[in-house]
């Protein structure tokens, strides 16, 4: 299982890329694994400003809908378009192609909160 050390993680199986002020957030590899083959992400809150722990999406697979969760608060930026047409990179692609929001962070504090690759690897076990 792939847990790339730059990045956060979150309990939700979220990954987090920091880039100044600037977060891009997936699902990691092992949320994809146990999610199955994904087959429609829903993702309508560009532009909107949402706090840590809101929802901003939704990730359907063959299984089951998951949602999907703000890791930090902050404004959605930019929303992967390319998952509209092609869900199927969240698993092929979950730590590149597959990423689902850029959000421009509201309090860099709440990045603290994050999992380390350690912790995630912790997590589950």
């Amino acid at each position: 299982m792939n847990i790339p050390s730059n990045l956060k993680y979150t309990k939700d199986h979220e990954w987090v890329l920091i880039e100044g002020d600037t977060a891009t957030v997936g699902v990691t590899d092992f949320a994809q694994g146990e999610l199955g083959d994904v087959v429609f992400v829903e993702i309508e809150t560009e532009g909107e400003s949402l706090d840590q722990g809101d929802t901003f999406g939704t990730i359907e697979a063959v299984k089951t809908v998951s949602d999907l969760f703000m890791p930090v608060g902050g404004e959605i930026e930019a929303v992967n378009g390319k998952l509209e047409d092609a869900p199927e990179v969240v698993n092929s692609d979950p730590y590149g192609e597959g990423w689902m929001v850029k959000i421009k962070i509201s309090d860099a504090a709440q990045a603290d909160e994050l999992l380390s690759a350690d912790d995630y690897k912790a997590l589950i076990g």
